[in-house]
């Protein structure tokens, strides 16, 4: 009986096969969960209703100040290292790819243990402008330039090469034609991925626990940990989360949107 199916409903069989599987396993998995237990570990109302306004006001505003700090920074970093990266000059090209490699390749937990321990112990008496903001943004861009750097020279790669030569053409020098003509639309080529490295950047910031830091200079994760601990109850972690979420899943339908344009554009 098989063999006299279609080939089309063939497939709507195996599609229906997989759904039926994907909802047997949902409900297996949700009658199999003890909801009483994560309900009263994970969703205390009146808990979650005392952490507001602080964790919008105080959370949310550090890790959203943290983040574009850090964002800015490492953008402006990152379009210097792409530059020495496609430099005709060798020893600015091997000092970019060393640094890529070098912060590409390690963990940012670690970027960060440096920035707070090993800044202060080569610099001494040298504190970094800003304080905890300051070493934030600094732990955040150093991460983030090694990325942004290969994201920003593939744009500016992108850029048909009859672009520099037409300026050039005009009577443009190198560097004038660079920052007027090629960066510009090497721009509009990476903003998508220069945004989803925005996503990354704030869910990174919740690394600044490591760092130390006052009350009010707490982000979501830290505020989370410790009205958690305060209260025995995971209830702030949750909320946290949601914080994390109310920005991350809008900048994330952000990113599509604009690949899906760039895309219709190529």
């Amino acid at each position: 009986m098989t063999s006299r199916l279609t080939r089309r409903q063939r497939r709507r069989v195996s599609q229906g096969l997989q759904y039926a599987l994907f909802v047997a396993v949902v409900a297996v998995v949700a009658l199999q969960a003890d909801w009483g237990r994560l309900r009263n570990q994970f969703a205390q109302v009146d808990l979650a209703r005392q952490l507001f306004p602080e964790i919008i006001t105080t959370a949310l505003r550090n890790t959203v100040v943290y983040t574009v700090s850090g964002f800015v920074f490492g953008l402006l970093l990152g379009l210097l290292v792409a530059l020495m990266r496609l430099s005709s000059v060798a020893p600015y090209r091997w000092l970019a790819t060393v640094y890529i490699e070098l912060f590409r390749g390690l963990p940012a937990l670690l970027i960060f243990i440096f920035v707070g321990v090993a800044v202060p112990l080569a610099f001494p008496g040298t504190a970094i402008p800003g304080g905890t903001y300051g070493k934030v943004a600094l732990g955040l861009g150093l991460v983030a330039a090694a990325y942004m750097a290969e994201t920003i020279r593939a744009g500016i790669q992108a850029v048909p090469r009859g672009q520099m030569e037409a300026a050039r053409s005009l009577g443009f020098s190198h560097g004038r034609a660079m920052v007027s003509v090629i960066i510009p639309q090497a721009f509009r080529i990476v903003i998508p991925p220069l945004t989803n490295e925005l996503v990354l950047l704030f869910k990174d910031s919740s690394l600044v626990l490591f760092l130390g830091v006052t009350l009010t200079e707490r982000e979501l994760t830290k505020f989370g940990r410790d009205l958690a601990s305060q209260t025995a109850n995971s209830t702030p972690i949750l909320v946290a989360g949601l914080c994390y979420l109310l920005v991350t899943v809008p900048l994330s339908f952000v990113v599509r949107r604009l690949e899906a344009r760039t895309g219709k554009a190529g």
